[in-house]
């Protein structure tokens, strides 16, 4: 049930095949109106063809009996049914009949035969078995029956009417399957473009060309786009300008309060505070960094992995649990890649401690599921509250009342999702079941890169 209630929400929710629906039951609907009209109008001057040839014959036939020398009778009766198809019966009572199908065509021809041959005139589909068209007329007193191959009398609505109708019908799909390509390509290459930018890359320029809508609006997201990268470049110039401005003076009064006559708490003190700032600007550099996705080369992941886990693991607070796949490979720049695991693993360190423990256990699980590389790291704090989660991605976000005393911009994650979309994946964020955050990374599998990745 729940199978053909995807199959149905996927036919409803594509556009494409919305629109080749509509266009193929307009097209089937049109078709049988015009099948039916057809019908409906040559019904008549049909049906009075064909009487007119069933009268023809009997007129024809009778006279020639009635004309014809007795001894001649059995050679005419031979020549009418080897050479026209025309057979005549003495007609019995004793004769097993069935009646013809009842439709408008036969009562139409029955009604125009007994006109002219007489009200007693008889039909009959069968006659002692035998199929034809049957029909009765009289010669003096005698009544005989004349048998006509249905085909003479017949619709001529048959395999060949319906094979070019199929014929007609599948090109006229196959022309809506073109038309709704032609018509959805457009939205589809604007939806696509939408996307890629939601996954913080840049799409190639739309082409501004086709029906005027079309050209607006791809004009319209081309200036967007260029604007937004525009606003993203000068951000990034004025928060990495900021902050190599702030690192020489920083620099300095590190220097003086070293030289300074002062006593270690305050001396101590102050350069926790400058320490602190130097991370700050430094989470400014990172989250104003850009990345190359050009420069992107394999990356041994499990041996990433296992050396953060094997760092974390000396620190004395802090326990790791790794459960890490062999051969696990992903594209993109080292550097980064391991900066993202360094500040997931020191943002469950501060943040993850349960109550009451002395010491802080983190998860790091890595696994490949077919065209995807799923990474977690998960820690067994407290947790944030499922309405918070999504506020944590947002840069300059600070979660304290849920995870502790932050020190810093609030920068961390927002770095690691920056970082993540420029490689092509997607971060997830859940408590995990028993306590805890657990940050979900979803990359490409390199190996089955000409699959479909669908996170």
């Amino acid at each position: 049930m729940s199978i053909s209630s995807n199959r149905l929400n996927w036919i409803r929710s594509g556009l494409f095949w919305r629109t080749f629906f509509l266009l193929a039951f307009l097209i089937a609907a049109s078709m049988a109106a015009w099948i039916a009209s057809y019908r409906a109008v040559e019904e008549t001057p049909r049906a009075n063809q064909i009487a007119a040839q069933v009268i023809s014959v009997v007129t024809i036939t009778r006279a020639a009996l009635t004309h014809s020398a007795p001894d001649l009778r059995r050679e005419l009766l031979f020549d009418l049914s080897s050479n026209e198809g025309i057979r005549v019966y003495p007609l019995e009572d004793s004769d097993r009949v069935e009646p013809p199908i009842e439709n408008s065509v036969v009562r139409s021809i029955q009604e125009s035969v007994r006109a002219a041959l007489g009200k007693d005139t008889r039909f009959a589909r069968t006659v002692n078995d035998v199929a034809g068209f049957w029909v009765s007329f009289t010669i003096s007193d005698d009544e005989y029956w004349l048998m006509l191959d249905r085909s003479r009398v017949e619709a001529s609505f048959g395999a060949q009417w319906i094979g070019w109708g199929a014929a007609t019908l599948l090109l006229s799909l196959l022309g809506a399957l073109m038309i709704s390509g032609l018509i959805n390509q457009p939205l589809a290459r604007l939806t696509a473009a939408t996307r890629a930018i939601a996954n913080g890359q840049w799409p190639a320029p739309l082409p501004e060309s086709g029906p005027t809508e079309i050209r607006e609006a791809n004009h319209s997201f081309n200036q967007m786009v260029d604007d937004l990268n525009r606003v993203e470049s000068d951000r990034a110039v004025v928060l990495a300008g900021i902050s190599h401005d702030l690192r020489t003076p920083l620099a300095r009064m590190q220097l003086e309060v070293e030289m300074a006559g002062l006593q270690d708490d305050a001396r101590k003190g102050m350069q926790s505070d400058l320490e602190q700032m130097d991370a700050i600007i430094g989470q400014f550099l990172d989250y104003a960094k850009p990345v190359d996705s050009s420069h992107f080369k394999s990356i041994d992941l499990t041996a990433l992995l296992s050396e953060a886990a094997h760092e974390a693991a000396r620190l004395p607070d802090v326990q790791v649990h790794p459960v890490i796949e062999d051969k696990v490979i992903v594209l993109g720049n080292a550097i980064d890649i391991k900066r993202v695991v360094n500040n997931l693993v020191e943002n469950a360190r501060r943040y993850g401690k349960a109550i009451d423990a002395h010491h802080v256990d983190i998860d790091i699980c890595c696994r490949i599921e077919g065209d995807k590389v799923i990474l977690e790291i998960a820690d067994h704090g407290a947790g944030v509250p499922t309405e918070e989660i999504v506020r944590l991605l947002r840069p300059f976000t600070r979660m304290d009342s849920a995870r502790g005393q932050a020190n810093g911009a609030g920068l961390g994650l927002a770095i690691v999702d920056r970082i993540i979309k420029r490689h092509g994946g997607k971060l997830h964020l859940f408590n995990r079941d028993g306590g805890g955050l657990t940050v979900q990374i979803v990359l490409a599998n390199p190996r089955k890169r000409h699959s479909p990745f669908t996170i």
